[in-house]
């Protein structure tokens, strides 16, 4: 209880965010190089950018947006003042799309035929999931437009109920933006990523995939879940109705995430996804048996004083994790669970793989 409130009350003591101020276009002068990405939202129009409001119909949009020279790896150099680009993240250009426009970048691919969306999680605001897509990206180096598909959380501490329902407002939008992406004639493979109740709202757009019988759909998607904030009986549940994907769902785990921690106490301190145990023999046999790869990241670095925003370093370390997956022989179907440490040890084992990681160095 003393760690939960410890945690709330770091939470609540977050300093200052982000306005929708920082949505307008500046001078890229003085920026290393530009991003481009693209916006999908049901959230309500409010002065210069979204709010939490739920709206009916979505809204789509184009931005490019400077990244300074200065840049580190997992770090999104927020505007202090007027933002410049020699040293801030800035938007540069900002355009609005309507959906037919919104699809047809969408779904123009990188190199190797992919497309990603990120899902951003509970206590977002609209231009934060923008700017952390930019930094996933920057560090990625990715080939494929990102898209952020932002639903309508509270943005705030005490929001914790109403973003879980807004989640599942936005449900089958989700679903409709994964579709019609995913329909589009160049579209091989299409990446998934989703954080914390991200992962959530995945996890019940692709159940409802599966029960409307979309599996040409389900067969294209790479799906990743980091940190999700899914009660664990639930995510069972969603996994035995959605069944084995083509290529196993990925779950990034740690021990540490406070965050979760807080909201297993929420729950009724009930276990989160998000922090199941990889030594644990049963979780090994679920991993195995509902076709997943449960990789452990504790030791990854935490930007966030709540352990929760681990992901933020895997764009920046995910070369490193896949040359370690072809090192030992781990391939990108095999099922299971594993640890992704700093020990640049190898287990020898079927279930668990071992490697280094440098991330915050």
């Amino acid at each position: 209880m003393a760690i939960v409130l410890t945690a709330v009350l770091q939470l609540a003591a977050c300093a200052s965010r982000p306005t929708d101020a920082v949505l307008q276009p500046e001078s890229a002068a003085g920026g290393e190089r530009q991003i481009t990405l693209l916006t999908a939202t049901d959230r309500t129009k409010d002065g210069q950018g979204f709010a939490s409001g739920r709206a009916q119909s979505m809204a789509f949009e184009k931005f490019s947006i400077s990244i300074p020279p200065t840049h580190q790896p997992s770090k999104i150099e927020w505007a202090k003042g007027k933002p410049n680009a020699k040293r801030d993240f800035v938007v540069t250009k900002r355009t609005t799309l309507e959906r037919p426009a919104f699809l047809a970048l969408a779904g123009t691919p990188g190199t190797d035929g992919s497309v990603g969306l990120f899902v951003h999680g509970y206590n977002y605001s609209y231009q934060e999931g923008l700017f952390r897509l930019a930094q996933i990206a920057a560090d990625a180096k990715t080939g494929a437009t990102p898209v952020l598909f932002s639903w309508p959380s509270e943005a705030t501490v005490t929001g914790y109920v109403a973003d879980r329902d807004a989640a599942l407002f936005a449900r089958d939008d989700l679903v409709a933006v994964i579709t019609e992406m995913s329909r589009q004639p160049k579209v091989k493979k299409f990446v998934l990523f989703g954080h914390s109740m991200g992962g959530f709202l995945i996890m019940e757009a692709l159940r409802q995939l599966k029960l409307e019988g979309r599996g040409e759909v389900l067969d294209k998607l790479v799906v990743i879940l980091a940190a999700p904030d899914i009660d664990a009986d639930v995510f069972r549940k969603q996994l035995t109705v959605i069944g084995p994907l083509k290529t196993p769902l990925t779950l990034f785990v740690s021990k540490d995430d406070k965050a979760l921690r807080i909201s297993s106490f929420l729950g009724g301190e009930r276990q989160r996804a998000g922090r199941l145990d990889v030594d644990d023999p049963v979780v090994e046999d679920a991993a195995a048996r509902y076709g997943i790869k449960v990789i452990d990241i504790t030791s990854v670095k935490a930007d966030d004083r709540l352990g929760h925003d681990r992901y933020a370093n895997l764009a920046a370390i995910g070369p490193q994790l896949v040359s370690i997956e072809q090192r030992d022989g781990v391939s990108s179907r095999q099922t299971g669970a594993f640890v992704f440490d700093a020990a640049a040890s190898v287990i020898s084992s079927p279930f668990r793989l071992a490697g280094r990681v440098i991330a915050g160095q």
